[in-house]
């Protein structure tokens, strides 16, 4: 755009006041400045119009007030100093030594670059940071701890809503509406729960979240005062004994709680001194376990004079044993959390927490109080008020009419507890239920409880770190809080399929715009624009080039601006835009943004504590497991780059195992990419591989698993070629007027599980307004599984594709499909083959800006099974979508069609083929009848649902259909005998809902492939 000289007359009215001068930009000068900022902004941002709303010439200074928009501009050097240049060439060379200042939200744009992107530091500048040396929980039994991360760290973040009691109407219910499959009270936690937690702890920090995170539906309480099963708290004393304290301590007696019961002050706690040396006093906690399973291990304990800062607590599990050092000068009186671990049904002392009073120093307090294991159903009961409820009647038509006060009927209203999963509900519950004072969770006294939850949250936040350098006149915790964060998906729609995207929120003007240590409060600005630029970078460069960029408000919203540290307040996107949504459910785009979250994290408090710092790495690939003599076993994998972030390097590995049906141990670091070890026969061992550097420790591998036959007849490669994570199928109707989510044919695969899922999506039309959340208009959904926990890919089928081979008397290995594609694993060591498909097809990511993902059988593995077959191999082959995958799929062409028919035997017939789930076996010269097969057709916690399995027929005269569909006879699965054999299912393998079932179909499937080929 041209823009002509502006000359100083044409600029300024002259006025002398006190030695400065005043000035006034005309309405155009104001326009065509405006327009520079303007410019940069559309680079980078979607905002409202940016202006110059008033100017000074102050000495040789001339200075513009530019209009709150322009303050949402990531400001970094490059922009700035473009700015800068840019405004200077509207001026005459008459004035080219006066210099620029541009001011927006009360600061020069150049003092909004965030200070850990800035390459000069201010020397003086006060930050955030804490002197604690050891922090409220460090884990002992890990074999790597990060140096560049965020030990010493303390982070407290929340996933917005949760389950709540609304008093007006008398019921539990959520606080946002049911729409697209979700609602926010729980989609946020489909993020901070499964990947931003697990991530930030990885990098070393202690994470402290005020809703239950554990989403085991079971609770077992065990503690001093009282067992309400058959769990045991026992004690050993030695030369110091037990001893109940004089203040109060945890005690389950009740049922439920209502009002302001705090079962944190209605026990008591034990006390011994510690010892270096010597005779050590233990206490136990000996669960009695409902159901083998994973859950979540919290201690209590009570912070008193002289505490230890080094309780050395030991978790016995299925895994084995794992320590931690527990400081117990800070968090006294709530739950702690520990970490998730295995645990078999029942009472057994391989399953219990120990508390040793063994110490760095002796003539300390260690105390010790209640154990709490999983998370449970909600017990905090509530009720209408019985004072009543004033609400606003208006008692005229006239709807200009004053409102009227008027009380509701008393009713002698019953408590309620909500009935839902403890990790539904909202914060002010879980503070409850943790000792946390009234005065936090209940600022209303009990009236209205949507206010407390949503308040609770930053008082919190204040109550964890009262006592401490972070708010020193606080009363509370004494935990060291380094920063706070909170996360939402605001509201709003638009008319068409464009993204309403990032919006970041921070508040400067409290407590005089300074944090207890003198840190500016705009260091909340910092860590939002550094937060907010991650997410929006990331996803561009990977899923959305059009993602948008929002504001960052500087704005008093109450989780902003009421905790006394470094505050974000995150709406990523919006849960009521369809465009949006279409991204914001997919497990890969969950990934990214947490990851997102986690280096701005980093970042910011890397800055803050003046440290270098390093990302975490990726998850491995290319992983296999090989036999090299009789039962070494032999594992390889591959490091995986990080195109976004050059300092995630891998630079040494984890390698985890599990032995048969126990679960995985703490791990061993390895320097290079292989391992070999041992393994004993007639029992399946299972592997998987993190990457760890000097920022922490990456995600996991999938999951590999050995087995040698104690009298093998042969071994079988088992190749996993599941990797698919994907969001439900997605429609638009070509005239646009409805549009949504499809899961009943596609229900998409969550990464392991999925606990935002509420149901499936019943309105479509666009025009549909929301009206109340319990009419949420377009994108309105079901509640049917808003309580349960949904499972997806585990990345664990070797083990049970291993366990059925194993009966069946072979020996088997496993890898992962990129090691056949790139020819690093020869099929032909290997007389049979089977190859795990499971979900896995062609699929899109959002509105499909970027390459498909995930298909079937890729050119190289086209070939590689093709060479394989040529010279006499025997693969089997189950996945729902083998068929529809090469046919029923816009890339498909001819030569994906003719590998299957002329390769692999078969042709597609149909999609969606079944719905009851039940499969039986036909007469064919490969198979005998008799044999029914089930496998899972709905949504589930034990295993991905199948809801559109294939139908496949033979493709050659020499094929056979061996097994069809109970339901309408279409065929199921197909056997070929040549010169090699095939045998392909369009139903996968592992989704079987027995092992019995399970057995018999691998039986078959080696039994054939063992008889003679032609």
């Amino acid at each position: 755009m041209f823009i002509k000289k502006i000359t100083f007359s044409a600029i300024f009215a002259l006025a002398t006041i006190q030695g400065s001068i005043a000035q006034e930009l005309s309405p155009e000068v104001r326009v065509q400045i405006a327009t520079v900022l303007n410019e940069v902004a559309r680079k980078e941002i979607s905002i409202g119009k940016i202006t110059i709303d008033s100017a000074k010439l102050q000495k040789d200074e001339l200075i513009l007030f530019a209009n709150t928009n322009c303050s949402y501009i990531p400001f970094r050097e490059n922009n700035v100093l473009e700015i800068y240049s840019r405004v200077r060439t509207l001026l005459t060379p008459d004035f080219s030594n006066c210099k620029v200042k541009i001011y927006a939200d009360k600061k020069a744009i150049e003092d909004l670059i965030p200070t850990a992107l800035r390459s000069r530091k201010e020397k003086g500048t006060i930050s955030f940071t804490h002197k604690s040396t050891k922090p409220l929980t460090t884990r002992l039994s890990n074999p790597f701890a990060p140096t560049k991360g965020l030990v010493n760290r303390h982070i407290a973040l929340w996933q917005s809503h949760g389950y709540y009691y609304e008093a007006k109407l008398s019921r539990w219910e959520w606080q946002r509406a049911r729409v697209f499959q979700t609602v926010e009270d729980l989609f946020t936690q489909s993020y901070v729960l499964p990947y931003l937690v697990p991530m930030l702890e990885n990098a070393g920090a202690n994470v402290l979240v005020p809703r239950e995170r554990d989403t085991q539906v079971a609770e077992v309480i065990i503690d001093n005062d009282n067992n309400r099963d058959t769990s045991i708290y026992s004690e050993i004393n030695t030369d110091k004994e037990w001893q109940t304290g004089s203040s109060p301590g945890f005690a389950h007696f009740r049922n439920h709680y209502v009002d302001f019961e705090n079962p944190f002050k209605e026990g008591t706690y034990r006390f011994t001194q510690t010892v270096k040396k010597g005779k050590e006093n233990l206490a136990e906690w000996i669960p009695s376990i409902p159901e083998t399973g994973k859950y979540a291990v919290y201690v209590s304990y009570q912070t008193v004079d002289n505490s230890t800062d080094d309780a050395l607590y030991t978790i016995y599990h299925k895994g084995g044993v794992s320590r931690f050092k527990v400081n117990q000068t800070m968090g006294g009186g709530t739950w702690i959390y520990l970490g998730h671990f295995s645990f078999d049904k029942g009472k057994n002392p391989s399953g219990k927490v120990v508390l040793s009073n063994r110490s760095s120093k002796s003539g300390r307090i260690v105390t010790a109080d209640a154990v709490k294991i999983g998370g449970g159903y909600g017990n905090i009961a509530r009720r209408v008020s019985p004072r009543g409820i004033v609400t606003e009647n208006r008692k005229s038509s006239d709807a200009n009419a004053p409102a009227v006060s008027t009380k509701l009927p008393q009713i002698d209203y019953p408590y309620e507890t909500s009935g839902y999963p403890r990790f539904t509900e909202a914060a002010r519950y879980w503070m409850q239920w943790a000792g946390i004072p009234d005065s936090i969770y209940s600022e209303s006294h009990g009236q209205n409880d949507y206010t407390d939850d949503y308040k609770s949250r930053g008082l919190w936040v204040n109550y964890l770190a009262g006592g401490s350098a972070a708010a020193p006149n606080d009363k509370g915790l004494n935990i060291p809080v380094d920063m706070a964060f909170a996360f939402h998906s605001d509201a709003g729609t638009t008319p068409n399929d464009s993204i309403i995207g990032t919006l970041g929120i921070f508040q400067t003007a409290a407590n005089d715009g300074i944090f207890a240590n003198g840190t500016s409060r705009y260091a909340s600005r910092d860590l939002t624009d550094l937060i907010q630029s991650h997410i929006v970078n990331d996803i561009r460069r990977l899923y959305e080039p059009n993602w948008t960029r929002r504001g960052m408000w500087n704005q008093s919203y109450y989780e902003a601006r009421v905790p006394k540290v470094p505050t974000m307040l995150l709406e990523l996107l919006s849960h009521q835009n369809f465009a949006d949504m279409r991204y914001g459910l997919d497990p890969r785009f969950r990934f990214t943004v947490s990851r997102a979250i986690y280096k701005g994290m980093l970042q910011f408090l890397a800055n803050q504590y003046k440290q270098d710092y390093v990302v975490q790495p990726l998850p491995i690939d290319h992983m296999s497991a090989r036999f090299t003599k009789d039962t070494e076993v032999e594992l390889t994998w591959q490091p995986v780059d990080d195109p976004l972030e050059p300092t995630a390097k891998a630079e040494q590995y984890i390698v985890y195992t599990r032995i048969g049906e126990g679960d995985f141990d703490n791990g061993i670091l390895v320097n290079k990419n292989s391992y070999r070890t041992n393994i004993p026969s007639g029992v399946i061992c299972s592997y998987k591989v993190t990457a760890v550097n000097k920022g922490g420790e990456s995600f996991p591998s999938e999951i590999l698993s050995v087995g040698k036959a104690i009298q093998t007849k042969g071994t079988v490669l088992v190749i996993n070629g599941f990797d698919r994570i994907s969001a439900p199928a997605d429609f638009v109707a070509p005239q646009d007027s409805i549009a949504g989510f499809l899961d009943q044919l596609d229900h998409g695969v969550p990464y392991k599980t999925d606990i935002s899922y509420i149901g499936s999506m019943k309105e479509f039309r666009r025009n549909i307004p929301w009206m109340d959340d319990d009419a949420s208009g377009f994108g309105d959904s079901y509640s049917n599984y808003e309580t349960k926990v949904i499972a997806g890919n585990s990345f664990d089928y070797p083990a049970i594709h291993g366990k059925a081979i194993l009966k069946a008397g072979y020996s088997f290995v496993s890898c992962s499909d990129e090691v056949i594609e790139n020819g690093s694993v020869e099929l032909q060591d290997y007389p049979f083959v089977d190859l795990i498909l499971g979900k896995e097809k062609q699929t899109k990511m959002g509105r499909g800006a970027m390459a498909l993902e995930f298909k079937t059988f890729t050119p190289s593995m086209q070939q590689a099974l093709t060479d394989y077959c040529q010279k006499g191999g025997s693969l089997f082959i189950s996945g729902a979508y083998v068929g529809s995958d090469l046919w029923d799929n816009p890339m498909a062409n001819q030569t994906d069609k003719d590998f299957a028919t002329e390769v692999l035997k078969y042709k597609w017939r149909a999609g969606q083929a079944a719905i009851e789930g039940k499969v039986k076996s036909v007469t064919s010269p490969y198979s005998v009848l008799g044999i029914q097969y089930t496998y899972y057709n709905e949504l589930n916690a034990e295993s991905y649902v199948v809801e559109s399995p294939d139908a496949i027929e033979p493709a050659t005269n020499e094929a056979f259909t061996i097994l069809r569909y109970s339901e309408n006879n279409l065929s199921a699965g197909i056997a070929y005998k040549g010169k090699y054999k095939t045998f392909v299912t369009g139903f996968p393998f592992e989704s079987l809902r027995s092992e019995s079932e399970r057995e018999s179909l691998m039986k078959s499937v080696l039994d054939f492939f063992d008889s003679p080929t032609e």
